[in-house]
C-alpha cells in the first residue's frame, strides 16, 4: 500500500533523513578538528550543489541528491593543486617575508605579489620555497595557513601536521568511528524517548472483535480486560497470548478477562483461517491493545536500552540471513522503500516515527561499522593493520579495495532501487 503524501509526512520524512546524515558526518567532523586535521568540507548529500558557505577553514555544503554525506578531509583531495619545480608562480608575502598567498595562474595581473620560477617547495613539511626573481634565489617561509590561488579559487594549504594520515592511528580511528557513534547515542536517546512516549504496558485489552468469529461468538467485547487463558496469567505479554492461541488449534479454551471491574470467565475454540497474505494462523477473531501507564525514570532509561538491544539483535540477524543467502530481492529495499516507511510511520503518529527513527539511526551505526570497503569498518580495520604492522597500507591499495566496494556498493543499491520502483508501480 503506497503510504498518503501528506505535508507533515513528507517534512517529516525529509528532516528524519537529514538528521541522520547530518548527525553521522558532524561525528567525523568533529573528531577531526579535535584532532586538529584541516577539514576542507562538511557535505550533506551528494550531486550538484544547492547552497554552499564557507566559515573558517571548512566549506559547508547542502548538495542535490539526499543519499548520504561526506567530510572531506585534508590528505584525500585528489584535487590539490600541485607545484612542482620550474613552475613560474606569483606569491603575496608579509613583511618578514612569510608566503600568504601563492598564485599559480594570471600570474601577470599579480599586483603587489613576487613573481619568479620555483627553484623548489615544501608545502607539507619544510614550509619553505624557493623562488629565481630576475636570476637571483629568494627564499620564503610559507604561512600554514596559506592560500593557493587557481582559476579563481582559493584552497588553503595543509601541511603535514594538519593531514588526516599526520596524525597518530587512534585519532584518526576515532574520527573515522565517531560517524558511527553519533548514530548509535542518537538512537539510544530516541528508544529512551519512544519508551517514556510508549509508557509501561500493564495489561492487555481487546481493541476489536471481528464479527463472526470465535471470540465474538464467545461474547468477548471491545475494551475487555485480558487476565488470565487456560489459567496462565497474561500481564502485559501479547506474545503470549498469541502462544497459547497456536497451541489450542481445535481445543476448547478458557479465557478470563475484566470487564467494567468484574471478572468475566468465556470459553471459544480457536480457528485456522488464511490472512492477507495468504498464510495460514489460528485466530480467535480480536484484536489488542496495550494498557500503559506512565514509566518512571529509571523505567524509562532501562526499556529504552532493553528495546535498543533486541533492534540490535535483529538487525544482525538480518546481516546473518543476508550473508547466508536467505533473502530474495524483495526482501531487501533501497532509499525508495526507507522512504515510503518513513512517510507511512510519519503519519502513523510520533510513537511509531520515534521507534522508527531509531532503528534507522542504529542500522545506519551497525551498517556503517560492517568490514565491507568503503564504508568506516572497512577504513578501521586498515587503521588496525597499520597499528599492529606499525607502518600504512599502501595508499594506492587501500584506495583500490575502496573503490571496488564503494562500486559494489553502487551495484546493489542501483539493484534495489530499481526493484523498489518495479513495486511501486505495480501497487
Amino acid at each position: 500500500m503506497t503510504p498518503q503524501l501528506t505535508p507533515q509526512g513528507i517534512v517529516l520524512t525529509v528532516l528524519l533523513f537529514f538528521v541522520l546524515v547530518t548527525i553521522h558526518e558532524w561525528g567525523h567532523y568533529y573528531f577531526a578538528k579535535r584532532a586538529g586535521i584541516l577539514v576542507r568540507e562538511f557535505a550533506i548529500g551528494f550531486g550538484p550543489k544547492v547552497f554552499a558557505f564557507r566559515r573558517g577553514e571548512t566549506k559547508y555544503t547542502l548538495r542535490l541528491l539526499p543519499f548520504g554525506g561526506y567530510v572531506r578531509m585534508a590528505g584525500e583531495d585528489p584535487e590539490t593543486v600541485q607545484i612542482q619545480p620550474g613552475q613560474t608562480i606569483a606569491v603575496e608575502t608579509t613583511p618578514d617575508d612569510v608566503v600568504t598567498k601563492i598564485y599559480l595562474d594570471r600570474i601577470d595581473e599579480r599586483m603587489n605579489a613576487v613573481r619568479g620560477e620555483v627553484r623548489s617547495i615544501d608545502l607539507e613539511r619544510k614550509l619553505a620555497l624557493t623562488l629565481d626573481v630576475d636570476g637571483e634565489d629568494e627564499s620564503y617561509r610559507i604561512h600554514p595557513e596559506a592560500m593557493t590561488v587557481s582559476r579563481g579559487q582559493e584552497t588553503q594549504i595543509a601541511p603535514w601536521d594538519r593531514q588526516f594520515a599526520g596524525k597518530p592511528v587512534g585519532k584518526r580511528a576515532m574520527a573515522i568511528f565517531a560517524g558511527p557513534m553519533m548514530n548509535v547515542i542518537l538512537a539510544a536517546g530516541l528508544f529512551i524517548a519512544f519508551a517514556f512516549i510508549n509508557g509501561i504496558a500493564v495489561n492487555v485489552s481487546v481493541n476489536k472483535v471481528n464479527a463472526g468469529e470465535p471470540a465474538d461468538a464467545a461474547g468477548i467485547q471491545a475494551g475487555d480486560v485480558i487476565q488470565s487463558i487456560n489459567g496462565v496469567t497474561i500481564g502485559p505479554d501479547t506474545t503470549k497470548i498469541r502462544e497459547l492461541v497456536t497451541a489450542s488449534a481445535g481445543e476448547p479454551m478458557e479465557w478470563v478477562v475484566l470487564r467494567d471491574g468484574r471478572p468475566v470467565a468465556v470459553q471459544m475454540t480457536p480457528i485456522e483461517a488464511i490472512d492477507e497474505a495468504g498464510n495460514a494462523q489460528i485466530r480467535v477473531g480480536v484484536e489488542m491493545m496495550p494498557l500503559t501507564r506512565p514509566a518512571s525514570f529509571q523505567e524509562g532509561i532501562t526499556n529504552g536500552v532493553t528495546t535498543m538491544w533486541t533492534a540490535t539483535v535483529t538487525i544482525f540477524e538480518g546481516f546473518k540471513m543476508l550473508v547466508l543467502g536467505q533473502f530474495t530481492l524483495d526482501d531487501l529495499g533501497g532509499p525508495i522503500r526507507m522512504a515510503e516507511m518513513t512517510l507511512q510511520l510519519a503519519n502513523a503518529g510520533i510513537l511509531y516515527y520515534t521507534w522508527w527513527a531509531a532503528m534507522l539511526s542504529l542500522y545506519l551505526a551497525i551498517f556503517n561499522l560492517l568490514p565491507v570497503p568503503a564504508l568506516d569498518g572497512s577504513r578501521l580495520i586498515f587503521l588496525g593493520l597499520e597499528a599492529i604492522r606499525g607502518r600504512p597500507v599502501d595508499p594506492n591499495r587501500e584506495s583500490l579495495v575502496h573503490f571496488i566496494g564503494f562500486a559494489m556498493l553502487m551495484l546493489v543499491m542501483v539493484a534495489v532501487t530499481y526493484n523498489d520502483i518495479l513495486r511501486l508501480f505495480r501497487g
